[in-house]
């Protein structure tokens, strides 16, 4: 498809991909599923080719090949919101709280800025968003425990910016390394006051985030460390976040 119809159909962001459907799950989960979830979850991955198409075309300079994607995604995630929205009308209270990420976001890839650290936590922060958005659909409200989960989702996916960025972009700047680090070990402080079993999670991600930098690994080789991370910390958060 993406070869007849032009660019920006399907995201090669292999990395987001856990990003966006961790939050959503443990939401769903913790919450309790529901079928209204149903199109809430076409929304949100629509949404976010949608996010994808638009930068795209915003970096590019609007130019005409990149337009078609992002007018699509665009128009679909639009309908499935209105659906979402016939479905639990009071979930547009949420609609606010995304604005300044995703304005982040499509500024940053306006200004071809999306690798900055600023662009990367806020589009962290927009899709942790979406654990007690997921969370109000199954429970029909949202307490602590919704947002301490969406917490914890933060800190894990807001270290992996820092990691991430620490074994590539800057690999062998020991100052970022340094930085990166301490975000790791800030995160296992908060999560010891989140639930204690988080603490040996955050502890290992701290360790791994002060080691792996230096061995070289490719981008694909890292990813694939994270999908069990990703997978560990969404598990021992459910199991232990009361």
């Amino acid at each position: 498809m993406s070869a007849r119809r032009g660019p920006g159909w399907v995201p090669n962001q292999h990395g987001a991909w856990a990003m966006i459907a961790s939050p959503l799950l443990v939401g769903i989960i913790a919450g309790g599923p529901s079928w209204a979830h149903v199109p809430l979850t076409a929304f949100w991955f629509l949404g976010y080719f949608a996010f994808f198409a638009v930068s795209l075309w915003l970096k590019a300079g609007r130019r005409a090949k990149w337009l078609p994607a992002a007018r699509t995604y665009v128009v679909a995630s639009m309908v499935m919101g209105g659906v979402v929205l016939f479905t639990k009308p009071d979930l547009i209270r949420w609609a606010p709280a995304f604005i300044a990420p995703l304005g982040i976001g499509l500024w940053a890839a306006s200004a071809r800025r999306e690798r900055d650290l600023l662009a990367g936590l806020a589009t962290v922060a927009g899709a942790c968003l979406m654990t007690p958005v997921a969370y109000d659909v199954g429970a029909g409200h949202v307490d602590q425990r919704a947002w301490a989960l969406a917490l914890v989702q933060f800190l894990y996916f807001a270290g992996t910016v820092f990691y991430v960025k620490s074994a590539i972009r800057e690999r062998g700047n020991q100052a970022f390394l340094w930085i990166s680090v301490g975000f790791h070990v800030l995160a296992t402080l908060i999560s010891a006051l989140i639930a204690w079993p988080l603490v040996g999670v955050f502890g290992l991600l701290a360790v791994r985030a002060a080691a792996l930098p230096g061995l070289g690994w490719t981008p694909k080789r890292l990813g694939m460390l994270e999908i069990p991370a990703t997978v560990l910390v969404a598990g021992i958060s459910l199991l232990c976040v009361a």
